[in-house]
């Protein structure tokens, strides 16, 4: 069977939450089956047609798909799979969803991520001898315990210093990123994209790490040494939320009346050393490069990049000469968190909607990219049709 296109349809998130916040209460399915429902409305198709739920999930342990399944409703004839590349998951998920198309093996797939950390089960590792303590985990380490990796902390505390990004060029990145989600916010931007799971307003806001109202970053202390350069303000911490794509075929795409969305077009992961992490979208993105000659910078419209660290998205838009004006236009993570699991499919989700609407400067591209817990690196191209 030839292979086809696959068309992302519907997109929607919930607002993200930090930990112990907006979604504290809230199990991974009630956290995201009213995201599948709503979702499903909005492609305007039934549940009976969905061949299979895909979720990326870094924390849950298990295999949550099948609980937000049944909870939204899908026929108990769906089938349900779990995808754990730690922060990567959510996008990995809508990718395996169009490979799945690709070959024929679907033509309607749900596919996203979800993690409600709040209420995430602690893992107990157990101990390899008697004199040792168990430990718990809030998930597993990304290379394994057996190396001394550092944390994404201290990765691009190392990265920054090897490329002279220092503490104001930071606070003022992630102030930038800040701001341009405030101006989004009034002007409406995420109206038709966070879908409130309650009657609430408050619902329909994302809890930044830092306080709304707080822009002076240089306050904030270190969190290695006095002379560190990464803080809570120019970093993303822990949060919950949820985000949901409906990818189809192109069949089906047709007899949906080719509603405005995105194709995905090429997409490229790589693997970099565990102490290289915060590197990783940097060889992501020349892999994509490389191996899809179709394309020139000029084409690209969009670009939805993961901000785990403002000294991070430095580092990629200068190693690759990003327009930054391009980058995450209606601000990152910085801004609205990073829900591990979820945030890939929330990069998917924001190019949706500001494509879908002909906001990325008239050009017909856009692309999503992230570091990954571990050493790895994904990203993925997308045309507006």
């Amino acid at each position: 069977m030839p292979s086809q296109s696959a068309y992302i349809v519907a997109a929607r998130r919930t607002a993200i939450g930090r930990v112990g916040g907006l979604h504290k209460s809230r199990r991974i399915e009630e956290l995201c089956a009213p995201l599948v429902t709503v979702a499903l409305q909005d492609s305007g198709l039934e549940p009976a047609r969905i061949d299979e739920l895909i979720v990326g999930n870094a924390t849950q342990g298990g295999n949550p798909a099948r609980l937000i399944a049944l909870a939204a409703g899908l026929p108990e004839t769906t089938p349900a799979a779990s995808i754990d590349r730690q922060c990567g998951s959510g996008l990995d998920a809508i990718l395996a969803a169009a490979r799945a198309i690709k070959l024929g093996d679907a033509h309607a797939v749900v596919a996203g991520g979800a993690e409600a950390i709040s209420m995430a089960p602690w893992r107990v590792a157990k101990p390899r001898s008697l004199q040792q303590l168990p430990r718990f985990l809030g998930y597993e380490p990304g290379a394994g315990e057996e190396r001394d990796v550092p944390a994404h902390v201290e990765s691009a505390e190392v990265l920054a210093a090897r490329l002279g990004i220092g503490r104001a060029e930071q606070d003022a990145y992630a102030l930038r990123s800040l701001l341009k989600a405030e101006q989004a916010r009034e002007h409406k931007r995420f109206v038709g994209e966070i879908a409130p799971l309650r009657a609430n307003p408050e619902e329909a806001r994302d809890q930044s790490s830092v306080a709304p109202d707080f822009k002076d970053l240089a306050q904030l202390a270190p969190y290695m040494a006095p002379d560190g350069t990464l803080t809570p303000g120019n970093t993303s911490s822990l949060h919950d939320g949820a985000a949901v794509s409906v990818v189809v075929s192109h069949d089906v795409w047709s007899s949906l009346g080719k509603p405005r969305g995105l194709r995905l077009v090429a997409h490229a992961a790589r693997g970099v050393a565990p102490d290289e992490e915060a590197s990783a979208p940097i060889e992501a993105m020349r892999n994509l490069k490389a191996r899809f000659k179709g394309y020139k910078d000029s084409d690209i419209g969009h670009i939805e990049m993961s901000e785990s660290s403002a000294a991070q998205a430095i580092a990629v838009i200068r190693a690759l000469e990003l327009d930054e004006e391009l980058v995450n236009p209606d601000g990152g993570a910085l801004a609205r968190g990073h829900p591990f699991g979820a945030a890939g499919s929330v990069l998917v989700t924001r190019l949706f909607t500001r494509m879908a609407r002909g906001e990325s400067k008239g050009r017909s591209l856009g692309l999503a990219t992230m570091g990954v817990a571990g050493g790895m690196g994904l990203a993925a191209l997308f045309e507006a049709v």
